[in-house]
């Protein structure tokens, strides 16, 4: 079969060559339309409770996570000089297109009784102290309870502007006009001013995490052409071979990218891993083709009969050793998870895809050129290379019992490293600890215990429920109740808006900021069910805080990024006091937010990882039977692949490397990669086998001298392809690098010697069955005798 694919390759190579050509200008068309994806909740599945929950949320409230926050920290706040400035660049950020409002110090807003109508007005406090008295503008501020811990932090003299952006901007490429707009105000004026702003809010950390990706992809593939291309030069020392290999994982790169766009995909995190995984994977697939057209050519210096045999002989251990890789990734589409199935999908696509472009390109291509000179295939002869071989395989023969040892007791270690492994994920997860996105998250919750969105829906099952005197003393109570814990900050709720108007009736008192009583509630209610003005101060406060029929409403939390193992036991501790002011017969009560919503993602991701490293697991190995039809075989192959990854494993453990989206992603890419070696080396045995008249032994010394040059090259090659993403920005592709590096290494050493040695077991169990055989056939004449 691979014969006659071989011969119409080359029969048909101009065809092909054009074919390809074309395919390849129209998948670059569409990669020439990938776009960036903005979002941060698609790795939860739609019909996860939690999701539609939130879902139900941002219909009756708005979006939660469009709120960028501006900090200063200063003791000259209310300093004529900087005050004045200050309230400058509110207004310019408010004529920022795209910038829905802005709450901040100077735009604050007090309530004053009209003496002769009794009802409350809404002004600026700018308005009542006049624009140039900062001193008296102090004096009313500090004395209005609802800005307290909101806006300012008077403990550490640390002032908060937080600025509403247009979703719809947020989920486009412009948000990073606008993001970079607001900051490039700020950084102008605290120039001027000499003092340092701070930066958070989902708008700012997803703009800057998107930002980040888009050019990690290019520096990623610049550095992953640049090292394979060097590591190529070294190992061929041929221009041709070298530009070959590039041009095909150039077409490949082409061809992810355009798959992205053909199947209504963005680039996100991972799915920006592709292009780079395309390039590092593709390599291989040259290394095998070329390496065993040298090999055929030195034979008997044929060239057409060397690339006939390239592809009979290779065509099958690189179908297969693409399969499996494309398995590795491609479970992931069997997920539940939007961002884990398109990685999935797109990556198994483009997997499979190189070994097609792969096979038609290479063997095609030097039909037209000249066959390989001296120098080109003297990497054959390498003494440095054969010498290690032989190491290696005086090892396997002469030290097994120190193999096995050895292996075992690295195994013992790694499974006490497992042990110590830790589950853990945060929204700022993958920012390293020195970023400044980092640092600026850290100083808002120093200062105003985070930025992180929790929503806790309340839900009275009765129309105006929402706006009632006991409703409203429950939600008192908890609010108080939630400042208990240390990790959240101000809540945001009607009943803030109504102490306010309380605190007015009764001229400003702030000692009367408190929730009204049966007399008080008479002058607010009026206010509560009106449908008068829209702008006025209440109906805006009503309309973000209660559905339209008043029997929903909300408390609007600010908390810190506390992680997957913190927040459940913060959420624990607050739902037996919930349940107890809100009786579940009567209410229902809902926690929700982004902040929810993305841990729970998060640990959705981890779950759906180790399921689809089960799956690859049981896929993978029943293309092992299928291929070798042998248990002991596949016997081999399991315990060869498990090993790197449990001493991965172990070292994540004992290092304190949690378990995250990112680092179980390890394990699945490196399982779909290592078992290549495994396959190349396993089908060289098989094909060597008969030609040795089954004997084992000469068969083993023979394959690891014949597959151990490309093996450790494309070893080298995919470990320094997947130790470029250790230079990330990101911990958690930082991680993905070194880990998988670490874990192909590995499976480079039991490949070579773990293997083999176990190989030669089978070469005994098979000795000793003759034997045993042999014995049992001579036992009647040594009776009878």
């Amino acid at each position: 079969m691979w014969h006659r694919i071989a011969a119409f390759i080359i029969k048909f190579r101009v065809s092909l060559l054009v074919l390809l050509l074309l395919a390849t200008a129209l998948m670059g068309y569409f990669a020439s339309r990938v776009e960036l994806s903005y979002e941060f909740t698609n790795a939860i599945p739609t019909d996860n409770p939690k999701y539609v929950a939130y879902q139900q949320f941002r219909k009756q409230f708005g979006e939660d996570g469009n709120l960028m926050v501006i900090g200063v920290q200063t003791q000259d706040f209310f300093q004529p000089e900087f005050f004045k400035g200050y309230a400058a660049l509110v207004q310019k950020i408010e004529k920022i297109k795209a910038v829905e409002n802005v709450l901040s110090v100077p735009g604050a807003i007090n309530l004053v009784k009209d003496t002769n109508s009794g009802r409350l007005q809404v002004l600026k406090i700018t308005d009542i102290s006049g624009p140039d008295q900062p001193g008296r503008f102090q004096e009313i501020f500090s004395n209005l309870p609802f800005y307290k811990g909101f806006l300012y932090n008077p403990q550490t003299h640390t002032y908060l502007m937080a600025v509403r952006i247009d979703k719809h901007v947020l989920n486009s490429k412009n948000r990073t006009g606008v993001v970079k707009e607001i900051v490039g105000a700020s950084d102008e004026f605290a120039r001027k001013a000499q003092v340092q702003f701070h930066y958070s809010g989902l708008p700012l950390i997803r703009t800057i995490m998107a930002t980040q990706v888009q050019s990690e992809m290019k520096l990623f593939l610049i550095m992953s052409f640049v090292l394979t291309a060097i590591i190529l030069a070294l190992f061929f020392r041929s221009f041709m071979a070298v530009l070959a290999s590039m041009l095909v994982v150039a077409v490949g790169v082409v061809w992810s990218l355009g798959t992205i766009t053909l199947l209504g995909y963005k680039i996100t995190l991972l799915t920006a891993l592709i292009p780079p995984l395309i390039v590092v994977i593709g390599i291989p697939n040259c290394v095998y083709l070329l390496n065993k057209y040298h090999a055929e050519y030195s034979k008997h210096g044929n060239k057409m009969k060397g690339l006939l045999r390239m592809v009979d002989r290779m065509g099958i251990v690189t179908l297969f050793t693409n399969l499996t890789a494309a398995i590795g990734f491609g479970v992931f589409y069997f997920t539940k998870s939007a961002i884990l199935k398109e990685f999935g999908l797109v990556a198994g696509i483009n997997i499979m895809a190189i070994f097609v472009i792969s096979l038609i390109f290479i063997p095609a291509l030097f039909s037209f050129l000249a066959p390989p000179k001296g120098r080109h295939t003297s990497y054959l002869e390498s003494r440095w290379m054969n010498n290690l071989l032989d190491i290696i395989t005086n090892w396997v023969f002469g030290h097994r019992p120190w193999i096995y040892a050895f292996t075992i007791i690295i195994c013992i270690v790694s499974v006490a490293g497992i042990l110590r492994l830790n589950t853990v994920g945060h929204i700022v997860d993958d920012l390293p600890k020195e970023d400044v996105v980092f640092q600026d998250l850290k100083f808002f919750e120093r200062n105003f215990k985070g930025v992180m969105p929790l929503e806790i829906v309340i839900d009275t099952r009765r129309k105006n429920g929402a706006v009632s005197l006991p409703v409203l003393e429950k939600m008192d109570k908890l609010s108080d109740y939630l400042q208990r814990f240390p990790e959240i900050g101000h809540s945001l709720s009607i009943v803030e808006g109504i102490k306010f108007a309380r605190q007015a009736y009764y001229d400003g008192d702030s000692t009367s900021y408190t929730v009204p009583n049966l007399f008080d509630a008479a002058f607010i209610q009026p206010y509560l069910r009106s449908r008068g003005d829209k702008n006025s101060m209440f109906n805006k406060l009503i309309a973000a805080f209660l559905d339209s029929t008043r029997q929903k409403t909300r408390i609007s939390v600010s908390m810190a990024d506390v992680g997957s193992k913190r927040l459940p036991v913060i959420l624990d501790s607050i739902r037996p006091r919930v349940f107890r002011l809100f009786d579940s017969s009567r209410y229902d009560v809902t926690f929700t937010g982004t902040s929810i919503v993305f841990l729970e993602g998060s640990k959705f991701i981890i779950n759906s990882l180790r399921d689809s490293l089960v799956l690859a697991f049981i896929m993978i190995f029943g293309c092992m039977i299928f291929l070798f039809r042998s248990w002991r075989i596949l016997l081999i192959s399991v315990i060869i692949n498990i090993v790197p990854l449990l001493i991965t494993a172990g070292i994540m453990g004992w290092a304190g490397i949690p378990i995250k989206p990112s680092t179980v992603l390890v394990f699945s890419v490196a399982l779909g990669i290592t078992i290549d070696v495994t396959i190349r080396f396993l089908v060289n045995f098989k094909q060597e086998l008969s030609r040795h008249d089954d004997n084992i032994a000469a068969t083993v010394k023979r394959t690891i001298h014949d597959t151990g040059l490309s093996i450790i090259y494309t070893s080298l090659i995919l470990i320094a392809g997947f130790g470029v993403f250790a230079l990330s920005q990101f911990d958690g592709t930082k991680s993905l690098g070194y880990l998988t590096s670490l874990t192909l290494f590995m499976a480079m050493i039991t490949n070579l010697t773990l293997q083999p040695a176990l190989l030669l077991w089978i070469d005994k169990a098979k000795q000793k069955k003759i034997d045993t055989e042999w014995l049992t056939e001579d036992e009647p004449e040594e009776t009878q005798s």
